[in-house]
């Protein structure tokens, strides 16, 4: 469709915009600058958009759609050099085996489908997959038993980098049978008395925390609550009436469940891809950049959890009376108060 824009194109403007002029940019580039004015000019008249304006000074000024272009054409030329980075890696036969790693509230689909996005680049290429709590995770990729792994967010790690790839609201979820199953959407002070399943605070203790402080500033204080190792776990203690519980809007639920949305908030759960920032396999910022495109073009997400075959559910203090709710994905959230994205999962 657009033949005629080569990447030259974009580091010849780039660095016309970054430097403020051509004779600058030509010195930088090793260029002549009448061959860097012939460039310039034809990309935007091909394209039709005018990227800089001249000023009496000589210097340009980026227009608008000019420095949208800069950051645009960073990204462009970013991507040229991992592809290039992955091709140098697969030829030197440096990527035969790749291990993935998933915490327990990540959507399982997503997982898969990032699993497959990498055999669709490397279809001979083993993977390995783990599945471990956030927090063990990060030690791994860190370490290097683990290459790249998809887990909830936060992540406070300095020597790993976390790309966040989806962003899905919380709601309420809770028994069909419940009185306030019957209301549209429950307040913050129907949560009170009745959220009191959560996922347990030593597996992801930073989201614990999160959670609590994102309740408090609605004036809801959860002090007793039962606890499950896994999303599973948390759908059957919200079915036998333990109390609601928190989780992804979209998620499958069991016939006896239902969900709510939370009347006067925007909460959310963040998932990312944690890679290391030195050492990881050089298909794995590619594979985010597809995960990330494919997330996009896919309205709704859903999938049921992944189960675990050995439930190991602990109690603390005493559960308050309640009902409620489905498989679940409770930590690792982030509170917007405005146009945050829905994702169902």
């Amino acid at each position: 469709m657009y033949d005629w824009a080569e990447l030259r194109h974009f580091r010849y403007l780039l660095a016309i915009l970054e430097r403020q002029g051509f004779r600058a940019a030509a010195e930088h580039l090793h260029t002549a600058q009448p061959n860097l004015s012939v460039q310039a000019r034809q990309f935007q008249e091909n394209a039709s958009i005018r990227l800089f304006q001249k000023m009496k000074s000589g210097r340009i000024r980026p227009t608008e759609t000019g420095t949208a272009f800069i950051s645009l054409a960073r990204l462009l030329l970013d991507t040229r050099d991992e592809v290039i980075d992955a091709l140098i890696s697969i030829e030197r036969g440096e990527i035969s085996t790749v291990r993935f790693g998933c915490a327990p509230l990540v959507d399982q689909n997503l997982f898969r489908g990032f699993c497959d996005l990498h055999k669709e680049i490397l279809p001979d290429c083993s993977i390995r997959k783990t599945h471990a709590d956030p927090a063990q995770l990060a030690d791994e990729v860190e370490s290097g038993t683990v290459d790249a792994a998809i887990v909830t967010l936060p992540i406070r790690r300095p020597d790993l980098r976390v790309e966040e790839i989806r962003t899905d609201r919380l709601v309420a979820c809770l028994r069909r049978d419940n009185p306030l199953a019957r209301k549209a959407a429950l307040d913050p002070v129907d949560l009170q008395e009745n959220l009191a399943v959560l996922y347990h605070p030593v597996r992801h203790p930073d989201a614990h925390e999160l959670l609590l402080e994102m309740l408090a500033k609605t004036g809801v204080k959860v002090e007793e609550y039962s606890v499950a190792s896994h999303p599973s776990e948390m759908q059957m203690l919200v079915k036998e009436g333990y109390g609601f519980t928190l989780i992804r809007e979209g998620t499958p639920l069991d016939s006896e469940l239902t969900t709510r949305p939370i009347a006067g908030v925007d909460w959310n759960v963040n998932t990312a891809v944690v890679y290391h920032k030195q050492r990881h396999p050089k298909t794995v910022p590619l594979l985010i950049k597809k995960l990330k495109r494919q997330s996009r073009s896919e309205a709704k997400v859903g999938g049921p959890m992944g189960s675990s075959a050995t439930p190991q559910i602990t109690s603390i203090r005493k559960p308050p009376r309640s009902t409620s709710s489905e498989p679940i994905q409770l930590p690792l959230l982030r509170e917007r108060t405005e146009n945050s994205r829905d994702d169902a999962q």
